[in-house]
């Protein structure tokens, strides 16, 4: 019910800031605008960019051969995301890598990890190759968490200092250096980077999963207009990323395959963006007030949303013409996403089950209604947040690697008990020696729960049937 309320409140922003334009269009500033500096000084100084000229050329190698080898091995998928109630393919295609036992939930799918190679873990990949392809990814990943502890540290240290005012340069000039050297913070900005512990320092910056991308713009039959700049193609709609740990940092790393067949266009002719290029576009929220910013990415260009920019600011993927990767590193929060939280819950919600020494006879130890409630809840959550999204999603993982399968049997076998305790609930309330009250109780949020697990199995039946 919340998560609907919120997307009700945002369908009601979005519709009043496009009536508030009518046939108008926001401005919208790129490095060829003389003010571009400026206002990303101002109004942006929490997007951080690296040329792909300041990046181990190494790493450039390693990671650029991981996204190929990952699309040569048919891993990269389109989710089937469900938003006002409606399933939608996404234009980009996905996969997830991070640790072990992560998930990440956007638009009402939850995604699982291919796992990177971690100490301890028994991971089993379809290839050599792919193995390659995830092992360069958490050495991605460890290079962008300690760029962005620097860039965040930067930020503290330059956080009441004078910015000198520069000119600004196009992208040859490196149009970003005065961003991604100083990490400066403009007392204009939403709100600024305070001194902070180390701890608090790791935690927003411990990136846990990657979420990879793909598209190539040229075999789309049809992209989204962006709305209120006028700025083009979208990939990726206007959103704030979901499901973070607060005022964690957002990494991205971006590759587009650029090649003689798709040439720049001449800045000085254009008016806005090229089209032909690849471009992250940022606005602040809700705000008719303050221009865009739309910044090009090439290939090997990374970009930082630091603190609460990914709060206080939205923003979205512009396409250019060529085929583009990303990876985009998170920190995903991780209090009701992974593997180990869920069986937890699932051997919390067994406690209350009880086998007889002598006839192996299955009972409930407490008819409580608090007790009956938490347990009729988590075996919703078991059932709709996890095995019945990993297995819509069909067999996409086995791609990659088994790791999931046996997780998946454990939280199935978990959840053949908690039917078997559902059904002793049923039975045990329609015995007449219980005080009346407390069974009403009980009776009254069982019955709660089980309509609205009965409502969730004729949705994702519809959608079982929408997508086969």
């Amino acid at each position: 019910m919340k998560r609907r309320a919120g997307e009700r409140e945002k369908e009601l922003k979005k519709k009043k800031l496009l009536e508030e334009l009518g046939e108008n269009r926001l401005p919208y500033l790129t490095p060829a605008d003389a003010d571009f500096h400026q206002l990303w000084k101002t109004k942006y100084s929490k997007l951080i960019f690296r040329k792909s000229d300041t990046i181990p050329e190494e790493l450039h190698q390693t990671v650029q051969e991981s996204f190929l080898t990952l699309r040569e091995h048919n891993c990269f998928f389109q989710d089937l995301v469900r938003i006002k109630g409606k399933d939608f393919l996404t234009p980009v295609s996905r996969i997830l890598i991070g640790k072990p036992g992560c998930t990440y939930k956007y638009l009402n799918t939850r995604l699982f990890t291919v796992p990177w190679p971690t100490e301890r873990y028994d991971i089993k990949y379809c290839s050599p190759q792919i193995h390659d392809a995830c092992k360069a990814l958490m050495r991605l990943n460890d290079y962008l968490h300690i760029e962005t502890v620097k860039a965040l540290q930067g930020q503290n240290l330059f956080e009441n200092k004078e910015i000198k005012d520069t000119s600004v340069i196009d992208r040859k000039q490196n149009f970003a250096t005065s961003h991604t050297e100083q990490g400066s913070v403009s007392k204009d900005q939403s709100s600024l980077c305070v001194p902070e512990d180390d701890k608090s320092l790791e935690n927003r910056t411990s990136y846990n999963l990657t979420l990879l991308n793909y598209m190539d713009p040229l075999q789309m039959l049809y992209l989204k207009q962006e709305p209120y700049f006028g700025m083009g193609n979208m990939a990726v709609s206007w959103h704030h990323d979901e499901n973070l740990v607060e005022r964690s940092a957002v990494a991205v790393y971006s590759y587009s395959c650029e090649d003689s067949a798709v040439q720049e266009s001449n800045e000085q002719e254009l008016k806005g963006r090229d089209p032909a290029v690849w471009h992250v576009g940022l606005k602040v929220a809700w705000d008719i007030e303050t221009p865009g910013l739309a910044v090009p990415l090439h290939q090997g260009d990374i970009y930082l949303m630091l603190d609460d920019l990914n709060m206080t600011h939205q923003h979205c993927v512009l396409a250019g013409l060529s085929p583009r990767f990303s990876s985009t590193h998170r920190v995903a929060d991780s209090s009701r996403g992974t593997l180990e939280y869920i069986l937890g819950q699932c051997e919390l919600a067994l406690q209350n089950l009880q086998t007889d020494s002598d006839s192996m006879a299955l009972s409930l130890k407490s008819l409580e209604a608090a007790v009956v409630k938490q347990g009729e809840e988590i075996h919703n959550e078991v059932e709709f947040e996890w095995l019945r999204q990993f297995w819509f999603q069909g067999k996409r993982y086995l791609k990659c690697t088994d790791w999931w399968l046996k997780p998946m049997a454990k939280l199935e076998e978990f959840w053949r008990k908690l039917e078997i305790m559902t059904s002793l609930v049923l039975s045990e309330v329609r015995k007449e020696q219980q005080i009346e009250e407390q069974r009403n109780e009980t009776i009254s949020c069982f019955l709660l729960i089980l309509k609205e697990r009965q409502k969730l199995r004729k949705e994702w039946r519809a959608r079982s049937l929408g997508s086969s």
